[in-house]
């Protein structure tokens, strides 16, 4: 499912005393079946555009397509419904969503209020279970028991059981420890490339940018100012410091190594793997 942002701004408090500027002029094109991340600091206005993806916003100018659905300002927008079906948003700490008294219940809560039968609900609920690595009895536990990785793989799948075609994934990670952070980036990785999900990260993380993401773009100020594979925006490091956005830590340290050794290094290492495999194939040429 194809998303166009065509110079979408958005007004808090519009018309009031209050009013706010969140989103300019913003116009970005996110691909079916891609892995896009949103980068951007503090008040870029990166959560902002992410509540228009799924019509929880309503552009105060331009439009946001999504697949067929078109929500434009100043029009009535239809088919919401059928767009917060296919488009999940998983949001920071999302296990403060959890509410029902066993996982199966939560997990089964939004598919049937889409209107999928208790069966048919209850099937997704215990197969997402086992595709998250959860154990099968956890399925008729309360989830406020179960420890808070858990938990927050139960709110990831009660959003995947409506089935989305997108993924939005708000700072996924936030609050988990360096161990936990990765394997739900991973989990997230593989369900994007096994469920062909479009999937979208918001990320302050230029080390998962670079990781997992093969498109990025870069707010500032409300605005979309950068749009590339990772190569090409982690290789104008001059462009995004003006954003005051850094480089990932495998690239800074690729840098310090070409200028200890004076060469360049083939290729921009965008994770640690890719830098090692760099130094030991300019180790072994700087050998013959």
């Amino acid at each position: 499912m194809d998303i166009s942002l065509q110079q979408v701004g958005y007004l808090y408090g519009k018309d009031t005393p209050f009013e706010k500027r969140a989103l300019q002029d913003v116009n970005a094109t996110i691909d079916s079946g891609s892995y896009t991340a949103i980068i951007g600091h503090t008040g870029s206005g990166k959560s902002t555009l992410l509540m228009h993806l799924n019509g929880l916003l309503k552009p105060s100018e331009g439009v946001v397509q999504i697949g067929n659905a078109k929500i434009s300002a100043g029009t009535k927008a239809k088919g919401l419904k059928d767009i917060r079906r296919n488009v999940g948003i998983v949001f920071q700490f999302p296990e403060h969503q959890l509410f029902e008294e066993t996982v199966e219940k939560d997990i089964m809560f939004g598919p049937m209020n889409f209107g999928v039968s208790e069966v048919e609900a209850r099937r997704r609920a215990h197969e997402l279970i086992e595709l998250l690595g959860l154990p099968p009895e956890v399925a008729q536990k309360s989830p406020f028991d179960l420890s808070g990785g858990q938990m927050r793989r139960v709110a990831i799948a009660g959003v995947l059981a409506f089935n989305p075609s997108v993924l939005v994934l708000d700072e996924p990670t936030a609050g988990l420890d360096p161990r936990g952070r990765k394997e739900i980036m991973d989990l997230f990785y593989r369900l994007h490339q096994q469920e062909k999900l479009t999937t979208i990260l918001v990320t302050h993380s230029m080390e998962d940018a670079a990781r997992y993401a093969d498109h990025l773009i870069i707010m500032h100020g409300g605005r979309s100012v950068m749009a590339g594979t990772p190569e090409e925006v982690f290789s104008d490091e001059t462009k995004l410091a003006e954003y005051r956005l850094g480089v990932p830590r495998s690239v800074k340290f690729q840098r310090d190594i070409e200028k200890l050794i004076g060469r360049t290094l083939p290729g921009l290492a965008l994770t640690e793997e890719q830098l090692a495999t760099a130094i030991a194939t300019a180790a072994k040429e700087g050998g013959r």
